[in-house]
């Protein structure tokens, strides 16, 4: 089966019929997961501070340095955060905060290497490269060195967050203190080239185009080409309640026939990319079902804490056991899994 290229792409998206779309999705799906496992992690979300110099305006979670609910954990504070994860059984941490202007490389590494020492098991998924370009940037270090240093500490994999739309021109309106596509690019292809997994991720139904969905994906695809680094693609919709973005431009939610619409496409244009998660955290449970159905194969984490979506005011909630029960009443086969995708436990029918 030849490719599919940009025009290609654009017209799915636009004029297939929804189901149709759907179908073909799954079938890709089918090929690349023949044995009909639908996996997820036991992990928690650590947002170690809501201080944040880039102050994003689809975010509602972040704080300005001079903010009096501004907070920065310390590190027993984490640590206790993933001693209740390892206790649930969970193998997973992400932590992700702001671009905290006092929080030097030295408190991370200091930070991983506890974590590794006292929890062996856990992997450490950290640090959107967003976050890692500021860290090099106030160390004095390039990326590649700042990578090196946060691998040797502790640092297992890094999460795709920060990709928003990889088009400069929605990053501008959007977020436009951020580090443009380029820069996202280039953190994850340096981890790549230094052994580290990563996830990709896209952040849609704010002000971008069909061409700007599309430019993504593609560009997400021809890095894949190049070092086969990325685990998993992540769609997940804006949430514009309580956000600046939502407010000046009066955005509505996107519908769940749209994101079916892109999650299925993004199955289809990402042949190289093995898993796609579907996002139970802004869409909710039954359309996570519905998703399993357009292409993906995978329900992310069970998510002990969330708080940066749980800001706009969306507070969906799933422990293992009702995700497993909502695979099994999809029809799949529930099974739980790494960071990495190797699987821990399959849960029968």
């Amino acid at each position: 089966m030849s490719r599919v290229d940009r025009s290609e792409a654009l017209d799915l998206l636009r004029e297939a019929p929804l189901l149709e779309l759907g179908r073909r999705a799954d079938g890709v799906r089918r090929r690349l997961h023949p044995h009909g496992l639908v996996t997820f992690v036991v992990d928690r979300n650590i947002n170690f501070t809501n201080v944040c110099i880039c102050q994003c305006r689809f975010c509602a979670f972040y704080r300005r340095p001079e903010d009096p609910d501004g907070y920065v954990l310390t590190h027993d504070q984490v640590l206790a955060k993933i001693e209740e994860l390892v206790a649930c059984g969970g193998t997973q941490v992400l932590m992700q905060g702001g671009l905290h202007p006092d929080l030097p490389l030295e408190w991370f590494e200091d930070l991983f290497r506890k974590i590794k020492a006292r929890f062996p098991q856990v992997q450490n998924h950290s640090l959107s490269p967003a976050e890692i370009t500021h860290l090099a940037r106030i160390s004095g270090h390039t990326v590649a060195e700042t990578l090196k240093r946060l691998r040797a500490a502790g640092l297992d994999s890094v999460p795709g967050g920060g990709a928003e739309v990889l088009v400069d021109r929605v990053r501008r309106e959007i977020s436009p203190n951020k580090i443009g596509w380029r820069r996202w690019m280039e953190v994850m292809e340096e981890a790549h080239r230094q052994g580290m997994p990563t996830t990709a991720t896209l952040m849609f139904g704010a002000t971008e185009t069909d061409e700007d969905l599309v430019d993504h994906l593609l560009r997400i695809r021809d890095l894949q080409d190049r070092t086969g680094g990325f685990t998993a693609f992540i769609p997940w919709t804006f949430q514009p309640d309580r956000t600046e973005l939502g407010r000046a431009e009066g955005i509505r939610k996107t519908g769940a026939v749209r994101y079916l619409r892109v999650l299925a496409l993004a199955r289809i244009v990402l042949d190289n990319v093995p898993n796609l998660q579907a996002s139970w955290v802004t869409q909710g449970d039954k359309i996570a079902q519905v998703a399993l159905r357009f292409g993906a194969n995978d329900m992310g984490g069970t998510m002990l804490e969330e708080n940066v979506v749980a800001a706009t005011g969306v507070r969906f909630r799933l422990d293992r056991d009702r995700l497993v029960t909502l695979v099994r009443d999809a029809g799949f086969v529930p099974a739980q899994r790494t960071t990495t995708y190797e699987i821990l436990k399959v849960f029968s029918r």
